[in-house]
């Protein structure tokens, strides 16, 4: 039988991983996953994942490929055969045969992330973890009014970090929203793709906007937008408040 192309949707929590890309001397998420998948198949498996995300940096569907040549285990049942091999801050939510053209990252259509902001004077304890805490209420209408900016196509070099293969940085934004969602203050948003660090920067530079003048607030932002300049914008917020929320497909896959 031919290798079976699989897809899984893949949740973890990022705390003590050194992000998704396996690094020799470092936990990483890939590393893990591929170690969980060699053990089933007795031979080395390479994954293909929606994104790569940072240090710290936390998943909810991240979403992954790999070719598998076991006939033996239904596509659906690779779910409790790696679950029943990985660490306890990963879990396969789900798992399914899709076509041999298909590529995790290269199909992708539209990436969508979250960014989880406590508002408190103190950090909570049970959230230390997976949010950064900001110790006033910021004006959520201004702060909407500031990403309604980043709609469209855009180069986002002031933003994020240039590929390291020399790529371009332009990416197309189709909705950017901070909303409440108790006990947290959340910024969602998506995108065809991400620079390196774009979500973290966006939200490091809004808050400081947001803080300042509020009739020169947007402005400034476009400046910074349209400056290319990485040094206009603001330090990247930290990644334990990031969420790889969902990925999505062209229809025609019908992943969903």
């Amino acid at each position: 039988m031919d290798s079976r192309n699989i897809l899984i949707d893949l949740a973890y929590d990022g705390t003590d991983f050194h992000g998704w890309q396996v690094q020799r001397q470092e936990r990483t998420v890939q590393g893990e996953l591929e170690r969980a998948l060699a053990d089933l198949h007795g031979s080395r498996i390479t994954v293909h994942a929606a994104g790569r995300t940072d240090s710290g940096v936390h998943a909810d569907q991240q979403r992954v490929n790999f070719r598998s040549p076991m006939a033996s285990i239904p596509a659906e049942r690779f779910r409790e055969a790696l679950n029943s091999r990985l660490p306890l801050d990963m879990r396969v939510l789900r798992s399914r045969e899709v076509p041999q053209r298909f590529h995790a990252r290269y199909d992708a259509v539209l990436r969508i992330y979250e960014y989880q902001l406590l508002v408190s004077p103190v950090q909570i304890p049970r959230y230390r973890n997976h949010c950064h805490r900001i110790n006033r209420n910021p004006d959520i209408a201004l702060l909407n009014r500031i990403v309604a900016r980043l709609l469209g196509e855009h180069d986002f070099s002031s933003l994020g970090m240039p590929p390291k293969d020399g790529g371009h940085c332009v990416r197309r934004v189709e909705s950017a929203v901070f909303f409440p969602r108790p006990p947290f203050l959340v910024f969602r948003v998506a995108a065809n793709a991400f620079l390196w660090k774009m979500v973290r920067t966006i939200v490091g530079t809004v808050l400081a906007l947001e803080s300042g003048d509020p009739a020169c607030a947007e402005a400034e932002f476009v400046d910074i937008l349209q400056a290319r300049d990485r040094s206009r914008a603001q330090r990247a917020a930290p990644g334990r408040g990031l969420f790889l929320y969902k990925v999505l497909y062209h229809e025609s896959f019908a992943l969903d």
